[in-house]
């Protein structure tokens, strides 16, 4: 585990890490890694570190690190975001980097239509999100960003050289509209879904399931501690966009003792009510009894229009992966077009101009 100080982060760190392998982030293209991978900078794990660990190119880091620079200028590694959206805030943690971390950072960011190449990324509008600021060794070091434009891409510079362990890009997700069309997914993360809150996290944190594709081990799901006192367990999330739920999917695959006994969902829309309310949540899906190490998919009855999900689970117990179907209504619709159009910068509204909102 990374002994770097995570307990003094600004409030941007609760926030979504939007670069995340998780959630489908990739290091696109780095100028250097001799000594150490550039994908390790965006693993949703801690770093780690073992002493006694070497390789043919010498000691073995967690993170990415280039060689000793003897000319002028600065490396650069280039992350495809998992899920492109409004950037608040970084963090770059040197964590055990402590004689070979870059004394200055800097990031930028680029908004691209398409898959492009590294090539063509290497071309693109790049605007600086974080000025070259000054970075500790073995340290999480936090920097807010200010600019409210969606970006797909962004470019970390260490000056001059060094090592780096992990990238966090802390932001809310502003999905493309033109893939919210007909069926989706109202709950998943790297469409805009997001937890807000939940009465147990002691393993691990219920966000983990709304990340994409399906968990491969518990570690991955939600898994609360066990209950010994009376209630039940909860999650509560906004979903990406408003919408009317048609069928949902129950994961508890891996949780073969600890899956709940039962579980619940509720509802309610933030536009007409007050989610504070315990009256205005309307039931989605009825106390039903789920089996541990199970796929469960339930079609849904008529439902009314959602901005949010309440999970209960009786009386505790961990999920895999939870999903909920459903389309958005036309004002949803348009009002995620709109959010789109205005957080695009200039360049990539010019490329995109036929889809303006209308």
């Amino acid at each position: 585990m990374s002994t770097t100080d995570l307990t003094n982060l600004p409030d941007f760190a609760a926030l979504p890490d939007l670069a995340s392998r998780a959630l489908g982030g990739s290091v696109s293209a780095a100028n250097d890694e001799l000594f150490a991978e550039r994908e390790n900078l965006i693993k949703a794990t801690a770093p780690y570190f073992d002493p006694n660990e070497f390789g043919h190119k010498g000691k073995v880091y967690d993170g990415w690190e280039t060689r000793r620079r003897r000319d002028e200028g600065h490396d650069y590694a280039i992350v495809r975001l998992g899920a492109a959206g409004v950037i608040h805030g970084v963090i770059v943690d040197t964590a055990y980097f402590k004689g070979n971390y870059p004394p200055f950072v800097s990031v930028e960011a680029a908004s691209i239509e398409g898959y492009p190449s590294p090539e063509e990324i290497l071309k693109a509008d790049w605007q600086t999100i974080v000025a070259k600021s000054p970075a500790e060794g073995h340290t999480a070091n936090a920097y807010e960003v200010t600019d409210k434009h969606r970006w797909t891409h962004v470019r970390l510079c260490m000056y001059p050289d060094g090592g780096i362990a992990r990238l966090r890009v802390h932001g809310e997700v502003v999905p493309d509209p033109r893939f919210l069309g007909g069926t989706v997914d109202l709950l998943a993360a790297e469409n805009g879904g997001r937890l807000v809150d939940c009465s147990d996290a002691f393993y691990a944190s219920p966000a983990n399931i709304i990340l994409p594709g399906r968990a491969r081990n518990m570690g991955e799901g939600w898994e609360n501690s066990r209950r010994r006192g009376g209630g039940n367990d909860f999650a509560v999330f906004s979903l990406a966009a408003a919408g009317v739920p048609k069928h949902v999917e129950v994961d508890t695959s891996y949780y073969v003792g600890n899956a709940p006994g039962w579980v619940s969902l509720s509802t309610v829309d933030a536009r007409t009510a007050d989610i504070a309310d315990a009256s205005a949540w309307v039931d989605l899906l009825p106390r039903t009894a789920v089996q541990p190490d199970t796929r469960h998919r339930f079609v849904l009855d008529a439902s009314a229009p959602a901005t949010h999900l309440r999970l209960d689970v009786y009386p505790d117990g961990g999920l895999s992966r939870l999903r909920l179907f459903g389309a958005l209504d036309d004002k949803s619709a348009t009002d995620a077009r709109r959010t789109w159009w205005d957080a695009l910068p200039q360049s990539h509204q010019a490329v995109v101009a036929d889809q303006a909102p209308r």
